[in-house]
């Protein structure tokens, strides 16, 4: 039964939860923690750990996509992104860090971002970056926008994709848009016929409620994203569009739209994916047990030293031409920056949850008694006062 509180005469809101507002409660059984799997699946392609890239260019090259991927974890290249435009991507980031370490105005890297993803997008480029990654044998996925996706398709197919993603801050299940330039009505993006017409699994996002999630799951979707990759002081969408996601109640209203298109389909079943504030293993650890599969890291991974973006991250939604939703957030200051593995796998010196992150959600699920990333959904969970 939904909570509604009056917020004023004649008109009511729901009482939604954050992550930050639950914790786990440990059961009457626990157990080790090497008798504990982290493993996910979806569809053909299984991974050690249930973790994906937010899809931008400050996490996600194509040697960080093939360095996670073996190290268990599924990085998702922007198809809209610098190496689908630019041909020196290593000098732009690097001059565009520059402005966000140097310039004293904190537009002005957002501005600057702004120019660098004015360039075209170039199928040729972007098929030669999903070909390196592809050609390292690990699992090959990339974002594109909804607007984008029956552009920018065909050549990803040609290129080998394995996962196709398409995301946007809030996506439904048919997108209609207009030309920027002469204002004409594009064909209407129909996900159930798009999806059914590709060989690929497809995730889709983001959503934030339990009917939008359902809507998405009926029309093929192998994922659903929950979520638009909040992260305080990196993402704005609440304050540039009023929008916000209260992520645990989120989370759960997906699962619970999960479990019903299960019954409806007599057994077809659709992952959950979250993506928005979780910055720390704990974090991690309350989205799986509020009901997420996997779950999307975006300021986790931007301090490693192999990150494109040197220790800052942006989201994918920043370098938007007009409305840019996001700034340019500085996560970890200079050289002695860990490494990837060390950020998942350990080992950690950090007393907050920032390393060692797929380690800790074992010990998690160790200390709560559950073996694997299904059973751990159940966990019991309290709400703080």
């Amino acid at each position: 039964m939904r909570d509604l509180v009056d917020i004023g005469m004649g008109r009511t809101a729901r009482r939604t939860f954050e992550l930050d507002d639950i914790s786990i409660i440990p059961s009457r059984r626990t157990r080790s923690s090497k008798d504990v799997s982290t493993a996910w699946q979806i569809d053909a392609y299984r991974f050690t750990s249930p973790i994906l890239s937010h899809p931008t260019d400050a996490l996600v090259s194509p040697d960080t996509a093939i360095e996670l991927g073996k190290l268990g974890a599924l990085g998702v290249l922007n198809g809209e992104g610098l190496w689908a435009r630019h041909r020196d991507v290593g000098d732009k980031l690097a001059a565009l860090v520059d402005v966000a370490e140097n310039d004293p105005d904190p537009r002005a890297a957002v501005r600057f971002l702004q120019k660098l993803h004015s360039a075209p997008l170039d199928p040729e480029l972007l098929g030669a970056a999903v070909a390196q990654v592809r050609d390292a044998g690990v699992t090959t996925a990339v974002r594109v926008s909804p607007q984008n996706a029956q552009l920018l398709t065909p050549a990803l197919l040609a290129a080998g994709i394995e996962l196709l993603v398409v995301h946007g801050t809030i996506i439904s299940a048919e997108h209609v848009s207009a030309d920027d330039d002469d204002e004409t009505d594009r064909t209407p993006l129909n996900l159930k016929t798009f999806i059914a017409e590709l060989d690929v699994p497809v995730i889709a996002g983001g959503v934030h409620d339990h009917r939008t999630a359902l809507h998405l799951m009926r029309t093929g979707a192998a994922g659903v994203i929950v979520g638009y990759g909040s992260a305080a002081g990196a993402t704005s969408t609440n304050e540039v569009l009023g929008i916000g996601v209260s992520m645990a109640t989120a989370i759960a209203d997906a699962a619970a739209a999960r479990r019903e298109y299960l019954d409806e389909t007599g057994g077809r079943y659709v992952h959950v994916l979250a993506d928005g504030d979780i910055h720390s293993s704990g974090d991690l650890a309350k989205a799986i047990a509020c009901g997420a599969d996997a779950a999307v890291l975006g300021t986790p991974l931007a301090a490693a030293s192999s990150a494109p973006g040197r220790g800052w991250y942006w989201s994918s939604a920043a370098a938007h031409p007009s409305t840019p939703r996001g700034a340019l957030l500085q996560v970890e200051a200079g050289t002695d920056r860990p490494s990837l593995e060390q950020i998942l796998n350990g080992p950690s010196d950090d007393p907050y949850g920032e390393l060692n992150i797929v380690g800790a959600l074992r010990r998690s699920m160790a200390k709560a008694g559950y073996s694997d990333l299904k059973e751990f959904q159940k966990v019991g969970l309290n709400v703080r006062a």
